[in-house]
């Protein structure tokens, strides 16, 4: 018997592998699973993604990869590229140092505060790591999966200067939602989200 492609959903903060339940009349005759990370470092997180996607690699052959938010982010450092086949990035995090000196900004912390503590707390619940600045300063992004990006005009995380600059630079379609938010949770939303999907998946084509 043919063994099923899978597809891997890598979800977000505050997300759960539950959510990819919601992928799978997307990807008609593929397993489609999700990855409840324990971690929450590039590092860390890293590693256990790339146990995942080997695992399945093992078992399944082909494996497309769907991420979000942060979820394309550490999986774009997990080492995976060799292994899959396509990647759907949803509001991906494409450039964490940018982000976390705009964080920074925004809780008025300087390189050399955050530096000398560690670890500062900010009034907008995220704590700002020195050892995450300098993991990400020192390990570029390496992605060279094709990869769609969908992407709300009004991500609040990600400016469009910074996300269309990655997606020129690895050769990445993008997708632009307008109106569209960072989080993709309402009813309009969800339907331009599986309708970019199924634009793109046809279904009996390798993935």
């Amino acid at each position: 018997m043919r063994k099923k492609n899978a597809v891997l959903y890598i979800h977000g903060k505050g997300g759960s592998a539950e959510e990819s339940g919601h992928y799978k009349p997307l990807f008609p005759g593929c397993e489609v699973l999700g990855l409840d990370y324990q971690s929450f470092t590039p590092w860390e997180t890293g590693k256990e993604i790339h146990a995942a996607v080997e695992k399945l690699g093992a078992e399944r052959g082909n494996i497309t990869l769907i991420a979000n938010s942060i979820g394309a982010f550490f999986s774009m450092h997990a080492g995976i590229g060799a292994m899959v086949q396509k990647a759907y990035f949803i509001s991906p995090i494409v450039d964490m140092e940018h982000l976390i000196l705009d964080m920074m900004t925004w809780a008025n912390v300087t390189e050399a505060q955050l530096e000398e503590k560690g670890v500062i707390s900010t009034p907008f619940g995220e704590d700002l790591s020195w050892e995450y600045l300098s993991y990400v300063r020192e390990h570029p992004v390496q992605w060279n999966v094709p990869t769609r990006i969908l992407y709300g005009s009004r991500d609040s995380m990600t400016a469009y200067e910074t996300i269309a600059a990655f997606a020129n630079a690895h050769c990445a379609e993008l997708t632009v939602m307008e109106n569209g938010e960072h989080w993709f949770h309402t009813e309009e939303q969800m339907r331009f989200l599986d309708q970019w999907i199924r634009k793109e998946f046809k279904p009996g084509r390798a993935e």
